[in-house]
């Protein structure tokens, strides 16, 4: 998978992947790894999906209805280069935690549903639920920061309520950070993320 990978000045603290919106390269979140965590190191990976040329996680068949075969196979693409990159860059396979935004969020929250210690935390901003109907793993020991739009168009409310509800019932330890700003990634939201994330992952 087309990705760029930064060195930290903290090999303690969790690698920071980072994953896009629809239309977004390996390039756009690099901002949000600098304001959760500076010393970390970073993984940005770009999706393999081109969706009229923009670049996608998985395939989609229309607004907010995900091809669930395309998801399952684009997860497990996306685990599979986790486990290479772990080898190539030297990390600990069990010390990642995911920063995705959209449809970014969503491949990362199928990580969760899909993958038993795929992730050890993601920051998830304006996620739906990836698939509904499946048994999740056993997520104790992981935790989630979901920032969700009350307006938001794309991502209506139920959905990162479902998703909260989903995961918590496998065990995790979710957050639900609120905002009126539609669909938007704000700066507000990524501050409480980085807040969060000092709690739980900054020592």
């Amino acid at each position: 998978m087309k990705h760029l990978f930064k060195q930290g000045t903290n090999a303690a603290k969790p690698v920071l992947l980072l994953l896009h919106g629809t239309g977004g390269t390996e390039n756009d979140l690099l901002p949000l790894a600098d304001l959760v965590d500076p010393e970390a190191s970073v993984l940005s990976v770009r999706g393999n999906v081109l969706e009229n040329g923009m670049p996608r996680f998985f395939r989609r068949l229309a607004e907010g209805v995900f091809d669930e075969e395309d998801l399952i196979f684009r997860t497990q693409e996306l685990n599979d280069f986790l486990d290479e990159a772990a080898q190539k860059y030297d990390f600990d396979r069990r010390n990642i935690v995911a920063i995705g935004y959209s449809n970014g969020a969503n491949i990362a929250a199928s990580l969760l549903f899909h993958h038993a210690r795929a992730l050890k935390g993601a920051i998830l901003h304006h996620p739906m639920v990836p698939r509904r109907g499946i048994a999740l793993p056993d997520l104790t020991d992981t935790s989630v920061f979901i920032a969700a739009g009350k307006n938001d168009p794309m991502c209506p409310a139920k959905e990162a309520e479902d998703l909260d509800e989903l995961l918590t019932d496998a065990g995790a330890q979710v957050k639900v950070h609120w905002e009126m700003n539609g669909h938007s990634l704000t700066r507000t939201e990524v501050d409480a993320a980085a807040e969060w994330f000092e709690i739980g992952f900054g020592k």
